[in-house]
């Protein structure tokens, strides 16, 4: 294999006429998915979808989609709406799926080709481009990457496999598809493939051809979806979330803000111990993950919340933003109210909070502002608050 001269690709519309057989064939097994992952749902639309979307988007026509038998009913509603799209049933090998592909197109008379496994979904339009501009002097070209990691070659031992000889991660490059042909050249290859019935890919069937295969830049995007952990959303890097709870002042009720008791002529009145700085604060935790409110996991209509202190609700959810694979960043609160004041017992809330979230105390701000007398805060006929907070992934 050669690699390709850097000449600047050229716009994929002044390309010679080109087609595309994308490999759908398989059982996907691997992936866990009710139904061969080709077909599966990801980022809103089936797995084969994107990569054919993208093929159209660039020109390409027309697109062999080989499948497997009796999937057509699935497959055309995969890709339903998409210009330019045919169908055939694969082989027993992925070697035989794509010479029956190729075989399909030669009646179209394309001058090239483009080879492409369907679960590599993101097909960037810059690696097309840089594929057929390869053809321009190379009868096949490849997208390969770089070995980033050390290599070994692995042998058998006594107590399991153990490490041999190193290789040179120099000298060797990640092989990414779709791969890129002169169409008559990979047609007659794939015909007189003798080799092994797996053949690893089609540059491989047309190096024994005598084609001779320029690598080109790949892209890390051109990821292969393989396992059930590649169908499942990747966590955010970071999510936000708010929260905002009311709760009336009464005579004869304790007065509960942020976990701090405060000495004053009212209280705030409520299912539990109405403390509605945390309530606000356990929304914006739960909103932030997606879990609901403070509602859904402690409905007031269930007794063993009577009187509850709100502590344990916030416990809680700081509990499952850790189950959900998240830290605090950080925790804001603003109390709204005429009266008490707040300013004095600032500090002893930021430090409760903090100690019931297990997190340092900057991390948590708390502050106090009045509605200027208006609504039912002014009228001091109750307390408001609210949160927002910020989680970065761990």
């Amino acid at each position: 294999m050669t690699q390709s001269t850097s000449t600047p690709p050229r716009a994929i519309s002044d390309t010679p006429r080109a087609a595309a057989v994308v490999v759908a064939a398989g059982k996907g097994l691997r992936a866990g998915q009710p139904l061969p992952k080709q077909f599966a749902n990801w980022r809103g639309k089936p797995v084969l979808r994107h990569s054919v979307e993208a093929l159209a988007a660039a020109g390409i026509a027309p697109i062999c989609v080989v499948i497997p038998e009796n999937a057509g009913p699935v497959a055309r509603e995969a890709l339903s709406g998409i210009a330019g799209v045919i169908f055939t049933a694969g082989g027993e090998t992925r070697q035989e799926s794509v010479r029956l592909g190729l075989e399909i197109l030669a009646g179209s008379q394309p001058e090239h080709v483009l080879i492409h496994d369907a679960a590599r979904p993101i097909l960037p339009q810059a690696v097309i481009a840089r594929l057929l501009t390869a053809l321009e002097h190379h009868k096949g070209a490849i997208p390969a990457l770089p070995v980033v990691d050390s290599l070994a070659h692995s042998e058998p031992g006594a107590h399991g496999a153990r490490m041999g000889a190193s290789a040179r991660r120099e000298d060797l490059r990640r092989i990414q598809t779709p791969q890129a042909f002169r169409f008559t050249e990979i047609l007659n290859a794939h015909r007189a493939w003798e080799g092994p019935a797996s053949a690893g890919d089609d540059a491989q069937v047309a190096q024994a051809w005598g084609c001779d295969i320029a690598l080109v830049e790949g892209d890390e995007a051109l990821h292969k979806l393989t396992y059930s952990h590649d169908f499942t959303p990747a966590a955010p890097p970071m999510r936000v979330g708010t929260g905002f709870d009311v709760h009336q002042l009464e005579e004869g009720e304790d007065l509960w803000l942020c976990g701090v008791k405060i000495e004053h002529t009212h209280g705030l009145a409520g299912h539990s111990d109405a403390d509605v700085a945390i309530h606000a604060l356990v929304d914006a935790l739960l909103g932030a993950i997606a879990a609901g409110d403070i509602g859904q996991h402690f409905p007031p209509s269930d007794a063993r919340w009577k009187g509850a202190s709100s502590d344990r609700f916030l416990a809680h959810a700081a509990s499952l933003v850790a189950q959900a694979g998240y830290a605090l960043g950080n925790a804001d609160v603003t109390i709204i109210c005429e009266a008490p004041k707040i300013g004095p017992h600032r500090d002893a809330m930021r430090a409760r909070l903090a100690e019931i979230l297990g997190v340092d105390l900057q991390l948590v701000s708390v502050k106090a502002t009045t509605s200027e007398k208006l609504g039912f805060t002014g009228r001091r006929e109750g307390i408001a608050a609210q949160a927002a907070v910020s989680l970065v992934r761990i």
